[in-house]
């Protein structure tokens, strides 16, 4: 099975997935591998994790999760709304979990954290991934007239593909999107993929998702 995990970077969420074997306590993986924290190569791109080990689900009933206790120590507020964050998102994509609720609070929802994700966020492919032609990205975004943007670099930082799409809503909203490229390269090499918004002023590239990539070849 595979289980997105959402992970922190830079202040805000950003999510990368694992394949694990497929088993009933799917909430507990989640949180087991989210403690585990990000690979090499996520660590790389500057993901980190905020949640301990050792916390679990005690109980899931009416659509809620409750959590055991989440040391906390002395971490400022945002710190911890991050951590609670991180819990939330990658618990509620179970169809089982709507809301969360942390020891002696009320249920919370992905709705009670706010301006926590980037304008643009990619949820697939992931980082390290083995990519091949065509390729399709999804994610979401909130972004200057719904447009969504993408390159493919190859190992020498050379564009090998380019294109744009549209997300489902537009400036002020956030929607989701599904971009595919092709390309051709002659060998396996590693890559970049760039996701980004197309600044309305000078035409510049900003708000730009950066995912190292494995190449595969193609004719």
């Amino acid at each position: 099975m595979t289980i997105e995990l959402w992970y922190v970077r830079s202040g805000l969420l950003v999510p990368t997935r694992r394949t694990r074997p497929a088993t009933v306590t799917t909430s507990r993986l989640a949180l087991t591998e989210l403690a585990a924290g990000p690979t090499p190569a996520e660590a790389a791109t500057g993901m980190v994790t905020l949640l301990p080990a050792g916390v679990e689900v005690t109980r899931i009933a009416d659509g809620v999760a409750a959590l055991g206790p989440v040391p906390s120590g002395d971490d400022p507020a945002e710190r911890r709304r991050l951590r609670e964050a991180q819990v939330v998102w990658t618990l509620t994509q179970f169809p089982t979990v709507r809301k969360v609720r942390f020891p002696g609070g009320a249920p919370v929802g992905r709705a009670d954290y706010p301006n926590l994700l980037a304008p643009i966020v990619v949820t697939a492919p992931s980082v390290g991934d083995r990519v091949s032609a065509p390729l399709t990205v999804t994610g979401t975004a909130d972004v200057f007239e719904a447009t969504v943007s993408i390159r493919v670099l190859d190992a020498s930082g050379r564009e090998v593909a380019a294109g744009f799409g549209a997300a489902s809503c537009g400036s002020g909203c956030r929607g989701a999107y599904r971009l595919v490229v092709g390309w051709r390269t002659a060998r396996e090499q590693h890559g970049t993929i760039e996701v980004y918004e197309v600044s309305a002023h000078d035409g510049s590239r900003s708000n730009t998702v950066t995912l190292p990539v494995i190449l595969a070849p193609s004719g």
